[in-house]
């Protein structure tokens, strides 16, 4: 019996190549397509003399062709942190609509399961807390951040089209904050950011007075909820993510604690447009995937710091 074979576009960062790792352990063949805009070679290096492994560098906002059968394609390409995406604006809107357009015509052409990545970032600055799948969001479209935000909501929109109008066996699942192991030092992001500042002893910047909350979800838990719902008979968007909520002030004096830094906390204006609170309902992961975090943040957050240690 053949492999199933996957196409996971991005596949060279950090979820894509945490993803690459978990399905070729589960039998998987995988194709791993990235441009390496944001995407690093070294997260998938352990994985190029594997039988089961290709990488193709290919942007895939152009045509996407990739010769034999494919069962399933993840399309996790795009900037994902704010850094990222405000470098990059227009390569951001591009692969959210060019490059899932793409995704999506190779997906009817080789009649193969199509799972989105897309965001929390979809619900904007919300003004309901938690966040249900059923939640339109509060976003400003020509605001910086609309850039991800409205490629992504556009990109959902696609991938509905293309479910109710070509019968494509789609997924869409709304990632909420993760983080672990090969997150970059200059991500952009709070974990990240607080951990490299905190093990060079440099001061730790929180945007404004540190009391905006965040849910945070270990890389691992969030993978086995990808596969959880590319298996599933789910269609629609699905959250995953940790309903667990803390404030980045609380994020940040426990990162402290935990690598033995000696930083202070410093306090920086508010960017434009950061949500105010992000946290996950999970209702339908619990009742659809059988699907839960496990990792607790104390025990992802030492997993993460001796990471960043060790590079």
């Amino acid at each position: 019996m053949k492999k199933k074979r996957v196409l996971i576009t991005g596949g060279a960062g950090f979820i894509g190549s945490h993803l690459a790792d978990f399905l070729i352990a589960k039998g998987y063949s995988i194709t791993c397509m990235d441009n390496l805009i944001t995407g690093k070679l070294e997260n998938i290096k352990h994985l190029l003399k594997d039988k089961n492994f290709e990488f193709v560098k290919h942007n895939v906002t152009e045509y996407i062709d990739v010769s034999g059968r494919l069962d399933y394609i993840l399309h996790f390409a795009s900037p994902a942190s704010p850094a990222d995406y405000l470098k990059y604006p227009i390569q951001t809107l591009k692969v959210g609509s060019l490059g899932t357009h793409n995704a999506l015509g190779l997906a009817k052409a080789k009649k193969a399961v199509f799972l989105l990545a897309s965001t929390s970032e979809v619900y904007g600055d919300p003004l309901i807390n938690p966040q249900p799948e059923k939640y339109w969001g509060n976003v400003n479209p020509v605001g910086p951040r609309g850039v991800y935000d409205e490629a992504k909501r556009f990109s959902e929109a696609m991938t509905m089209a293309y479910h109710r109008v070509h019968k494509v066996d789609t997924k869409i699942v709304r990632i909420f904050n993760t983080y672990g192991e090969r997150m970059r030092e200059n991500d952009g992001r709070a974990i990240p950011n607080f951990i490299t500042q905190a093990l060079s002893s440099r001061p730790i910047t929180v945007y404004g007075k540190g009391s905006q909350t965040r849910s945070f979800c270990y890389v691992s838990d969030l993978v086995a909820g990808i596969y959880a719902l590319m298996r599933s008979g789910c269609h629609g968007p699905v959250n995953i993510g940790n309903p667990s909520e803390m404030t980045l002030l609380e994020l940040a004096k426990r990162i402290i604690c935990i690598s033995g830094s000696k930083s202070r906390i410093v306090f920086k204006k508010l960017p434009v447009d950061d949500p105010k609170v992000r946290c996950p309902d999970i209702g339908i992961a619990r009742r659809a995937l059988k699907w839960r975090p496990e990792v607790g943040i104390e025990v992802g957050l030492r997993h993460t710091i001796n990471y960043f240690k060790n590079i």
